[in-house]
């Protein structure tokens, strides 16, 4: 819900949310929400319209983010291979039948690059071939295209938006009726002359929670003994050389960066990516300060959930609910330049865009924003 509670919180009104996962409908409603739980494959999208009372083409905007871990660059990545990877078809039967003004459609950013690997005949290959779909995406935009939306795509990275966490997503937003939509622009930077738009640091959203674990994982023995050890800010680096072979075991000899190992945060830096568990060895979440992995409560603040947000099922549960959440900044964000598009307040029309340099680098900036995107 952390994308729908930052919808709202840009001034649209959700109407109903579905789900598969049960513990996710528990949680919604508890919190108020109306819901339609089940496998989207099994739900006809006008059942969605009775729902809600309305009539095809009226919805204002639909949003949706198929499961991501058939594409996530920290999984197998068997994309379409994956039965889950198929489910963004169904949310593109969503659109095609009920036609809302806008859509917006999150995902991982591995969806960027998964390659389209059918488990299929060689036909079938070829056929794709031909098509020229090479990509999870270029299936994704054919569609899209075929249904007459307007689209722009990219990767936003959560901590410009003033979220204290980096965290890369993939967005897409599309458009009926092909008015000029736009990803939203950062609002916060590592370096800017008013404190209130730099990045958001750990520490302005969790310091006050130190003692307060009462919902919170535990690091098995073998591990705390070596988290100990570690600085704030710190990962396996900073163990004694002698230490590391040990508390690495297999993974010492294995390559990439492997920064989660052994890691404790830093106050004075943005969270890194909260995931689904934060006592696994790869991607440890241990607090800055106290030899405990981060607790329910500080994952909800770091993602933004308000702080009456009841989460319903274990703590294992909560803690899977939480991280596979849009951060409610970044929902906002882009709840904003939907709004902003719909209402053509977006851009400051001047006879002409002034002509020197700086100016000119000012518009190269809004255009490209830092982001890969496309607009089609």
């Amino acid at each position: 819900m952390g994308l729908d509670i930052g919808l709202e919180k840009a001034g649209l009104n959700v109407v109903l949310g579905q789900d598969f996962d049960q513990t996710c409908v528990k949680t919604m409603r508890a919190n108020g929400y109306y819901v339609l739980d089940g496998d989207i494959r099994a739900i006809q999208p006008q059942e969605l319209l009775d729902l809600t009372g309305l009539k095809i083409g009226e919805p204002f905007l639909v949003c949706g983010g198929p499961p991501c871990q058939p594409f996530s660059t920290a999984g197998k990545r068997l994309g379409i291979n994956d039965p889950r990877g198929s489910l963004f078809m169904d949310f593109i039967r969503m659109i095609d039948y009920i036609r809302p003004r806008f859509f917006v459609m999150e995902n991982v950013k591995g969806i960027m690059s998964a390659s389209l690997k059918r488990m299929s005949t060689e036909e079938q290959n070829k056929n794709d071939l031909e098509q020229g779909w090479g990509t999870v995406l270029d299936v994704i935009l054919a569609e899209f295209s075929r249904l007459g939306y307007k689209i722009v795509y990219g990767v936003l990275d959560a901590v410009n938006y003033g979220v204290p966490q980096f965290r890369e997503r993939f967005v897409m937003i599309g458009s009926r009726d092909q008015e000029d939509i736009f990803l939203p622009i950062p609002t916060h930077f590592p370096m800017h002359q008013k404190k209130s738009h730099q990045w958001n640091q750990l520490s302005s959203a969790i310091s006050d929670l130190e003692n307060d674990a009462s919902e919170c994982a535990a690091f098995s023995e073998g591990r705390l003994k070596f988290l100990k050890m570690i600085p704030e800010g710190g990962n396996w680096r900073d163990l004694p050389e002698e230490v590391i072979p040990i508390a690495m075991g297999g993974a010492y000899k294995s390559g990439g960066g492997k920064v989660g190992f052994y890691r404790r945060l830093s106050y004075m830096q943005p969270s890194p990516t909260l995931v689904t568990s934060p006592v696994q060895k790869a991607t440890m979440m241990c607090h800055p300060t106290k030899d405990r992995p981060l607790s329910v409560k500080e994952y909800a603040r770091i993602q933004q959930f308000p702080e009456d947000w009841r989460f319903i099922g274990t703590i294992a549960a909560k803690y899977r609910q939480i991280g596979n959440a849009v951060p409610v900044g970044l929902a906002e964000a882009i709840g904003n330049a939907i709004i902003a598009t719909a209402e053509q307040s977006a851009i400051v029309e001047t006879k002409r865009f002034r002509g020197t340099s700086v100016h000119s680098r000012i518009r190269n900036a809004i255009e490209l924003r830092g982001d890969v995107y496309g607009v089609k």
